[in-house]
């Protein structure tokens, strides 16, 4: 299957933001925003940290955080080399919650798939020092954080008194499933968050990355059964056609995607527009926004 498909654009918002607008500066969209934005407000994801999730349906292209999860980026970039997911399923599909995938045998030594050269082990790596990092910080209040923003498109809460920053569970989320030692994730088995943020996540799974391009295919797979929506019926999963380093494809046969930049001034004024819109249709701006409610563009 051709990995070419046309990128879809999904709108967005987030940062440090600029002075709503006035009467002498009249209201723009945020589509409009997006298309007058320059070049320069865009950049192209760097394949070492891209990952193509081939699915009957399309491709899901997933974007990695080595910045914040590195050894569990390194061993699922290992897994992927190593072709690990090709042929097993997503086998989990809870409502307003999560899609799960990996080897469902995992748990039995006897049928378990072998890992290969990836690791056995790995360190939680549920946050990071902020030293180092360039926020674009929301104005907001939000119930899980001291602080909000983005850093280089993801989505992250701040805890300014002890220094720590950490990917937050929005829609689109790609994290490690663990069992309940917080050490025990390696990045075999991987899940994607398809409902309301589950922001009582944060800082107690590794966050490893997010969804850039084909979420459609996942958040609209049949629901499997309650509680927690595990296929009973091994016919209902979704099988993976494989998932591939962007690097071990050919570079002519890659997605052409840009993303925008999250530091940038067309970032600022997206969000807020979305943060105070006005138009014919709004007859009460809400002046806030939520970190999960922003949608970095992707084109």
């Amino acid at each position: 299957m051709s990995l070419r498909r046309p990128a879809l654009l999904a709108l967005a918002l987030a940062c440090a933001l600029p002075l709503a607008a006035s009467a002498a500066t009249p209201y723009r969209s945020p589509q409009q925003i997006l298309d007058a934005s320059p070049a320069s407000d865009w950049r192209t994801p760097d394949p070492a940290n891209l990952l193509y999730m081939t699915l009957d349906g399309g491709v899901v292209i997933l974007e990695l955080a080595p910045a914040f999860a590195p050894e569990h980026v390194a061993n699922i970039q290992t897994l992927a080399h190593a072709h690990f997911w090709d042929g097993e399923t997503i086998y989990r599909a809870q409502d307003n919650f999560v899609v799960q995938f990996g080897d469902i045998d995992a748990d039995d030594a006897a049928k378990a798939k072998p890992l290969g050269k990836a690791k056995r082990k790995l360190p939680a790596e549920f946050q990071r020092d902020s030293a180092g990092l360039q926020v674009s910080v929301l104005p907001d209040r939000d119930g899980w954080a001291d602080q909000t923003g983005f850093v280089e498109g993801f989505a992250v809460g701040q805890d300014r008194k002890d220094g720590k920053t950490w990917l937050a569970h929005c829609y689109g989320t790609l994290g490690a499933g663990r069992s309940n030692e917080e050490d025990s994730s390696i990045g075999a088995e991987l899940y994607v968050v398809t409902g309301q943020s589950p922001r009582q996540l944060d800082r107690n799974i590794t966050v490893v990355g997010r969804v850039l391009q084909g979420m459609e295919l996942l958040s609209a797979l049949p629901r499997g059964p309650a509680p927690m929506g595990f296929y009973a019926d091994p016919a209902q999963r979704t099988p993976i056609r494989s998932i591939r380093r962007a690097t071990d494809v050919p570079a002519g046969e890659r997605p052409r995607l840009e993303v925008l930049r999250t530091g940038s001034t067309t970032f600022a004024e997206v969000v807020e527009a979305r943060r105070n819109r006005v138009d014919d249709f709004y007859k009460r701006p809400a002046g806030h926004i939520d970190l999960c409610n922003i949608a970095v563009p992707t084109r």
